[in-house]
């Protein structure tokens, strides 16, 4: 009987541990977005795809550039997905990868409500700027409700005192232009091209000193962003 039992219990940790190395298997195969300028393994998997189904003929370098940015947009097309370049959560999907949920805890939630007030302040904040730069400063507003430093709400960091000039002169008010509704929603799915920054100002304006003891990180368009 205790041999049985032995045995029984020798099994079960067996089937643990292969579920565990399955989960893991599992998380692994979850992709990230990307876009022009990424780089690692995801990149390489893109590449490595379009290269055999023929819309890509450059290097498996891991590096997003000029012509993995063309093949991926060939292939958006092709494939009736909206072209832009991105290879977000519908584009992995139809490459045959799946994309692991976004997992907000303090962070804000990609509803609805918080999609256009994060759209209202990008539009107020940056209407004329380049789109990966509309990206940015939604980026910037998520990573200070990610930190410490700042409230942890969507509301609460916009609403800020001082923070932000629109909200002072009433103009985040106005209805946001459709690129920055798109931009709110990409940083709401993970997009950061400013790489964690929780700054951007325009040098051109910029009156206060204490900005340019941040290490500056990125230039986009007419602002810069730092930590």
């Amino acid at each position: 009987m205790r041999k049985k039992l032995l045995i029984a219990a020798t099994i079960m940790s067996i089937l643990l541990l292969v579920v565990g190395f399955y989960s893991l298997f599992a998380e692994a195969r979850y992709r990230s977005t990307l876009y022009y300028g990424s780089t690692g393994e995801d990149v390489r998997v893109v590449q490595q795809k379009l290269r055999n189904w023929g819309y890509y003929d450059g290097p498996i370098d891991g590096y997003y550039g000029g012509k993995t940015f063309q093949a991926v947009r060939l292939f958006q097309q092709k494939n009736g997905l909206k072209v832009d370049g991105i290879v977000g959560r519908q584009t992995w999907q139809a490459l045959g990868e799946p994309v692991k949920p976004v997992s907000y805890q303090g962070r804000a939630r990609a509803t609805g409500q918080n999609t256009y007030l994060l759209a209202q302040l990008i539009s107020a904040e940056a209407r004329g700027e380049p789109f990966e730069g509309m990206v940015a400063v939604g980026a910037v507003i998520l990573n200070r409700v990610e930190s410490a430093a700042f409230p942890n709400t969507l509301a609460g960091v916009i609403y800020q005192p001082l923070a932000f000039e629109p909200v002072m002169n009433g103009t985040i008010y106005n209805p946001p232009v459709p690129e920055a509704i798109r931009a709110a929603n990409l940083a709401l799915s993970g997009w950061d091209p400013t790489y964690g920054c929780l700054y951007f100002w325009n040098p051109a304006t910029a009156r206060n000193p204490w900005v340019w003891r941040r290490t500056i990180v990125r230039r986009i368009g007419n602002h810069v962003f730092a930590k």
